[in-house]
């Protein structure tokens, strides 16, 4: 007890709220980067746990990924060691749209990221219920200051990252059924809405849902289409591969029994009998919705995913409903497969707050309160990915603050997190906001293979990229630099014009280089297979340096050439058959995209000197004669860091903008 009589249960730097995906990775940036950390959560069985679909990645989704991993994260790693299955999405489409998905191990990636939270140094984990956030209000803006539970416990901190998911005020609603609880049964947070309310934040109520889990020894398998894993590369960039056996998946389809018995029902729907008011996301609707929003669709694809290695528990993705128990029953009954399934958990919808992020910074701060930061589905998000993105993000920024260091904001031209971020704090969302490749004007130069490239240098910096995967990283950027060189020099020219002839182009007439051949169509695996005997299997990534790559023993034919230096013994620096096969693609696609890329850098640079063009933080903008009515108000609401980031302000003309640049201009020491 403390001279006012109140408990302190502890002294620590930093509070996170909540142990979900967000709440994990802010846990993991702050006491990774020295700082003592309390991660505070309902439930410890609900630590890193999947709700809803046991996976990880996915379109745009595997790109967030793979940068959570390339900062120092620890979704890619942990995903990679639960995985059940491993796909490359868009694989026919070009490389700026391929996006890894894999099945999990939803209960081994619980105790897996458990595991590592236990483990790790400066970091307190504590079953507890937040109640209320509390500030000091003597200077300009309140500071947090402590963090009391619903016992009263009192753990004073400097920062505090509110990270409750789904869990605020959240309802779960089965047909007329609606009761107090999180997913999964857990229990709900019903305390501190009301504290984020008195600090200044907006609340608003948005909805989400999942599918009934079956018992996969009810399904008949065999009357669906099996989809197997691929032998693709794995999220993590510390790893080597995917894992060799794999669990396949399986895909059927809703038919017109399922689609009648839904609409002849819908009064017994909570989405249409107006017993749900709450938005519920676009891009991952119920069947209900499905249905009545496209009723001339005669069927709907329905993935049935395993849960675990150890259970016999399935989950179909694309069935989401909040219907009552007995017409769930008949209704997963009329699809083909699982005529005779037994439900062992039913679907629901969940109710629950958010707040609204056009009150939070770029570093996902607060506007209102110093050291307070939000991330992922309480900023109005939906999914693992996007809110172990900004947990990463709103963890390391509160670090970078207590530790006197600049913030970390990562541009749209920098990351897919940073389009994620940006769209939230700039644009803001009035529906939960799923992360799609569409989003990102940049998306060709932001591709999933070259993340560590773009990023880890930055995570560097701020303090999370620990030395392993530094020197990892710096083998990684030796390795594709020289596979360029290699690209680059000529090939064997009798080899080369059989190649290109076979793909329909007329014979050569001079000399051309490995690039030549990519530039024509020829892929990265044919120029390895045809030059260099074939490539290397994904396992000679783990632990390889460059070094020790330049001093195996060269494969290819001895010669190679077309004119000038033809039948010269050809010696590159590196055998590209010993070139982990995830760099050859990373080199294949810079060479193919090349010229867009260059168009592309152009655009980035124009979009970065508006970056780097700050607005003052005390602007009043009613005072700037020029700016439209609906410019100053949005301006004023949103108070933009700079000229770029007003510019992408719903409602602020290019006309709106000339006019701050003039302002700006007769203003320079504002």
């Amino acid at each position: 007890m403390n001279k006012t009589g109140e408990f302190i249960e502890g002294v620590c730097d930093a509070v996170v709220i909540g142990a979900g995906h967000a709440g994990a990775e802010a846990a993991l940036a702050l006491a990774r980067t020295g700082l003592s950390t309390v991660l505070m959560t309902l439930n410890l069985d609900s630590i890193g746990f999947m709700p809803c679909n046991p996976s990880v990645g996915g379109t745009a989704k595997g790109h967030l990924v793979r940068e959570i991993d390339a900062l120092g994260g620890q979704m890619g790693v942990t995903a990679d060691e639960c995985a059940l299955q491993v796909r490359m999405l868009n694989a026919g489409k070009g490389a700026a749209v391929q996006s890894l998905r894999a099945q999990v191990d939803k209960n081994k990636y619980h105790r897996r990221m458990k595991q590592v939270l236990e483990h790790t140094k400066n970091l307190r984990i504590v079953q507890a219920e937040a109640a209320e956030i509390l500030t000091d209000t003597g200077s300009p803006l309140p500071c947090v200051t402590a963090v009391r539970t619903t016992y009263g416990g009192i753990f004073k901190c400097r920062a505090v990252v509110v990270a409750t998911g789904v869990y605020l005020n959240s309802d779960t609603i089965t047909g007329k059924f609606a009761t107090k609880s999180g997913p999964n049964g857990f229990q709900s947070a019903t305390r501190l809405t009301k504290s984020l309310i008195k600090l200044g934040y907006k609340v608003r109520r948005f909805k989400t849902g999942t599918p009934a889990r079956l018992d996969g020894r009810t399904v008949d398998f065999s009357q669906m289409e099996r989809q197997d894993g691929e032998d693709v590369y794995p999220f993590s960039f510390l790893h080597s591969h995917a894992p060799k056996a794999q669990t396949p998946c399986y895909l059927t389809y809703t038919n017109a029994r399922t689609h009648e018995l839904i609409l002849g029902n819908l009064d017994r729907a909570p989405l249409y009998n107006g017993q749900i008011s709450s938005t519920g996301p676009r891009y991952c609707p119920s069947i209900e919705t499905k249905v009545v929003r496209f009723r001339d669709k005669e069927r709907h694809q329905l993935f049935l995913e395993p849960e675990g290695a150890d259970t016999t528990e399935v989950y179909v993705q694309g069935l989401s409903t909040s219907l009552p128990h007995d017409l769930q029953k008949e209704m997963y009954r009329t699809v083909k497969g699982l005529e005779h399934c037994e439900i062992v958990r039913y679907a629901y919808a969940i109710e629950y707050d958010c707040i609204d992020t056009l009150d939070v910074l770029p570093t996902l701060e607060f506007k209102k309160v110093e050291g307070l930061y939000t991330a992922g589905q309480i900023n109005g998000t939906s999914g693992y990915e996007e809110a172990a993105a900004q947990g990463l993000i709103a963890g390391l920024n509160a670090s970078l603050k207590l530790r006197g260091k600049p913030p970390l904001i990562l541009r749209r031209d920098q990351a897919y997190i940073g389009v994620l971020i940006d769209d939230l704090v700039t644009k803001g969302t009035d529906e939960p906001y799923r992360m799609m490749t569409s989003r990102a004007e940049f998306r060709l130069s932001l591709r999933q293979d070259n993340a560590d490239m773009r990023l880890t240098e930055l995570g560097r910096i701020c303090g999370l990229v620990n030395a392993r995967r530094y020197k990892r990283f710096l083998a990684r950027k030796a390795l594709r630099e020289q596979t360029l060189a290699v690209l680059n020099t000529r090939a064997d020219t009798k080899l080369a014009d059989a190649l290109v002839q076979r793909h329909g182009f007329p014979p050569l007439t001079t000399g051309v280089t490995y690039a030549d051949l990519i530039r024509r169509g020829v892929s990265i695996r044919e120029i390895c297979d045809t030059f260099f005997i074939k490539a290397v299997p994904r396992e000679a990534a783990e632990g390889v340096s460059p070094a020790s790559v330049i001093s195996r023993p060269f494969l290819p034919p001895p010669t190679c050439g077309g004119g000038v230096g033809e039948g010269a013994p050809h010696s590159p620096p590196l055998p590209l058959s010993s070139v982990p096969y995830d760099i050859l693609l990373s080199a294949e696609t810079e060479i193919k995209y090349e010229g867009y890329l260059k168009a592309s850098e152009k655009e980035m640079e124009k979009a970065k000197k508006m970056e780097e063009k700050p607005l003052p933080s005390d602007i009043d903008y009613e005072t700037i004669e020029g700016l439209r009515l609906e410019a100053r108000e949005k301006l004023n609401r949103i108070r933009p860091l700079n000229l770029g980031q007003a510019e992408r302000i719903s409602g602020v003309s290019p006309a709106d903008i000339a006019v701050l640049m003039i302002w700006l201009s007769l203003n320079p020491h504002t």
